[in-house]
């Protein structure tokens, strides 16, 4: 009788630490591991429940995908003469981008397309005022159009291509 005893008892406690426990809270819809020569990333998609964790230095959120982008917004003084338009069709583009520059002055613009690693692809004169760029023969990726003047930058349009 007290073995049946000790048994039950032993399987309550059991059942209370099981329900005590932490576990998986989400069953998420998928997730992968992605690597490259960048580093590497673990994602999940369709993840509903998340924990964040304050610090002295930061905040980490756990269970959210955050996007991490450096935008630097750079231009010289006294732009005022030049209006420069950016088109890209579609937007994000495929590979082909029109850049327009509603100004007489083209001529004495060059345009530089860099990669994300900071290489430079192209860099020709701007020939017309309206210059086809083709970037069918790039990967998929985030670039920067530099327009440049007299060896000083104008103007960087981040382009996203497909």
């Amino acid at each position: 009788m007290k073995r049946r005893i000790n048994n039950l008892v032993l399987l309550l406690l059991g059942l209370l630490w099981a329900t005590g426990t932490n576990a998986q809270q989400t069953i998420p819809a998928t997730g992968g591991n992605a690597t490259g020569s960048g580093g590497s990333v673990t994602f999940t998609v369709g993840q509903m429940v998340w924990n964040m964790f304050p610090g002295s230095s930061g905040t980490v959120l756990q269970g959210v995908q955050q996007p991490y982008e450096i935008s630097v917004v750079t231009a010289i003084e006294n732009t005022e003469f030049i209006s420069l338009v950016c088109t890209v069709y579609p937007n994000p583009t495929r590979g082909l981008i029109k850049l327009i520059v509603e100004s007489e002055d083209y001529k004495s613009l060059r345009f530089q397309l860099y990669d994300i690693n900071g290489i430079v692809l192209q860099d020709e004169p701007v020939i017309a005022d309206e210059t086809e760029i083709s970037m069918d023969n790039l990967f998929s990726s985030i670039y920067f159009l530099r327009i440049i003047r007299d060896n000083r930058e104008i103007k960087v349009f981040k382009i996203i291509k497909l």
